[in-house]
């Protein structure tokens, strides 16, 4: 079988806080997330720095870098937060050059093959503001199946905002998984 990933999970290096930093002030980017901005250099590299040696499945969150396979540059990042009881919420932000080209899902079908494979989790959420239909469809597309929307649940810059949850079981992609054939 030959690999074709065009990304890679990776840790977060310090080598990459301007390129975090540049997407994560990119208007249409930080528009749907929770990081104040104008988001400085400084704080990506306290992220990066606090990211160093964690591992999905480890209580609280862990941010992981989504990389070209092939320079390894940074194309966005994930977010895992293992929650207890074999559960785990995600999160993820694509670089705008990075987007429309199908690597999100690369991305996001890499952690779940990990989260539901290696550390054999239940269930996998997301929680979203509705209004952010790219991210809606790309939890579609993986399997993820609309859970229900809170109204007026989420204080986000200061506008009260819904957020729509969104499930995956570990059955369900199972399930989903035995139906594609390998590729050679």
């Amino acid at each position: 079988m030959v690999d074709m990933s065009r990304v890679v999970l990776r840790s977060l290096d310090l080598s990459d806080a301007p390129t975090l930093t540049a997407y994560r002030n990119h208007p249409e980017v930080a528009r749907y997330q929770s990081w104040t901005l104008p988001y400085s250099l400084k704080e990506a590299a306290a992220l990066i720095t606090d990211m160093q040696g964690r591992t999905p499945g480890q209580e609280g969150w862990t941010q992981l870098g989504l990389a070209d396979a092939g320079t390894g540059e940074l194309l966005g990042d994930l977010a895992v937060r293992g929650v207890g009881a074999r559960q785990a919420e995600i999160g993820f932000t694509l670089a705008p050059q990075a987007q429309g080209r199908g690597l999100a899902s690369e991305g996001l079908g890499l952690l779940l093959t990990h989260l539901f494979g290696t550390l054999a989790l239940h269930r996998v959420y997301a929680s979203i503001d509705p209004r952010n239909g790219r991210a809606a469809s790309l939890l579609c597309r993986a399997g993820f199946r609309h859970e229900g929307t809170t109204l007026e649940s989420y204080l986000h810059r200061g506008e009260w905002t819904d957020d729509a949850t969104y499930g995956l079981l570990a059955r369900e992609w199972r399930a989903r998984h035995a139906q594609e054939k390998p590729t050679l």
